[in-house]
């Protein structure tokens, strides 16, 4: 449904993927996060492996839109953050020196 609701909503761009390939590449990393990740509850490793195969596709605009969409399909179900600690400093400042914006 969230796909469904994903290719009906957002933008038209030729790089989105809501068929079977993006529902078997989800469930893969479904898989590998919940045997990385054995206490989150089912709902939240879903909506993590949801967004993390789907958000670096996405335009800026879409992405809102996006996380509105699994908001409304998984009410109140929480996601822990994940920490990019060093990672994401390292690629804040290469950003910056680039010349470019950071977008959270």
């Amino acid at each position: 449904k969230l796909y469904k609701l994903a290719s009906e909503q957002l933008s038209q761009q030729d790089h989105y993927d809501f068929g079977m390939r993006a529902v078997k590449s989800v469930l893969v990393m479904a898989g590998s996060l919940r045997r990385a990740n054995p206490e989150l509850n089912e709902d939240a490793v879903l909506i993590r492996a949801f967004k993390d195969s789907n958000l670096p596709k996405f335009l800026a605009q879409d992405v809102s839109l996006f996380l509105a969409i699994i908001a409304d399909l998984f009410p109140g179900v929480t996601i822990p953050p994940q920490d990019f600690g060093v990672l994401k400093a390292a690629v804040e400042e290469c950003i910056i020196e680039a010349g470019l914006q950071p977008v959270p």
